[in-house]
């Protein structure tokens, strides 16, 4: 009892002093390709949110008050099971959107968001919006990017540029670093990414027919990324993502990468 109060009397010390005492890093998955990162110093980064239109993402989970302290939204590409909700929370709670800059500029010319909330960088870029000591990095993905919008004034649907699509690299306080590889395919330059940037943590889409199955997913981690840990998304959220967990880890074939099986609204520690 009376060590538990010294360490607790340390840790007011500590926190007095200026210092913040840090946490683990948090990772909540939503469903689909959506996850929710707290960082050390806990700032949040909500990225693809596909919320309430996704059928895997659990009911309590949907309401937009569970987002209203997310400092800011990345968005790989402009599929609607990407782009999802992130206009409508950038608008209710001021929240920035970095997405590929041609999707952004269609954000801002239809309408959608002010440029103050749809800031612009590129591939291969890299952007500080939450401090010095958090580092958001745009990557390459093999996919597409269209942007469908329903006119209104029109009734119509019409498509409209989304950019070129892209991960992101996302380099915490503690150094801890995370690669959110979007919709993708596979491509050589994976093995460029795991070897520059050395992710700790890559969420990898498994789902196959629209990304990567289960197999090219394992190749991408065995042969070209080599992380300590990998968490699968975006597979059995439509009947068309027939991949699963148990077939890539399968497919890893004794790789030394540890797989995180979650359910979504699972939170992990790091």
């Amino acid at each position: 009892m009376t060590k538990n109060i010294a360490v607790f009397g340390l840790l007011v010390l500590w926190s007095m002093s200026g210092f913040a005492v840090e946490s683990k890093v948090k990772l909540q998955w939503l469903g689909h390709a959506a996850f929710q990162i707290s960082s050390n110093t806990n700032k949040t980064i909500l990225i693809d949110p596909f919320l309430t239109n996704n059928p895997k993402t659990p009911e309590k989970l949907k309401g937009f008050i569970n987002y209203s302290n997310v400092d800011v939204i990345l968005v790989t590409h402009g599929h609607g099971d990407h782009v999802g909700d992130s206009i409508a929370l950038s608008s209710r709670f001021d929240i920035p959107v970095f997405s590929p800059p041609g999707l952004n500029d269609t954000f801002i010319s239809l309408g959608l968001l002010p440029a103050k909330l749809a800031p612009r960088f590129n591939k291969g870029g890299s952007v500080y919006p939450l401090g010095k000591n958090i580092k958001i990095t745009m990557t390459h993905a093999e996919h597409s990017s269209e942007f469908k919008w329903k006119n209104e004034n029109t009734g119509k649907t019409e498509i409209h540029e989304g950019g070129e699509p892209v991960g992101f690299i996302i380099k915490l306080e503690s150094g801890f670093t995370i690669y959110h590889m979007g919709d993708t395919g596979l491509f050589g330059d994976m093995e460029f990414i795991g070897k520059y940037y050395k992710p700790d943590l890559v969420l990898i889409p498994i789902g196959g027919h629209f990304v990567m199955d289960p197999v090219d997913a394992a190749y991408a981690i065995n042969h070209f990324i080599k992380p300590k840990y990998a968490v699968p998304m975006h597979y059995g959220t439509f009947p068309v993502l027939r991949g699963t967990v148990n077939k890539f880890v399968e497919a890893l074939k004794g790789s030394k990468t540890k797989v995180y099986d979650m359910v979504p609204g699972d939170t992990i520690e790091f």
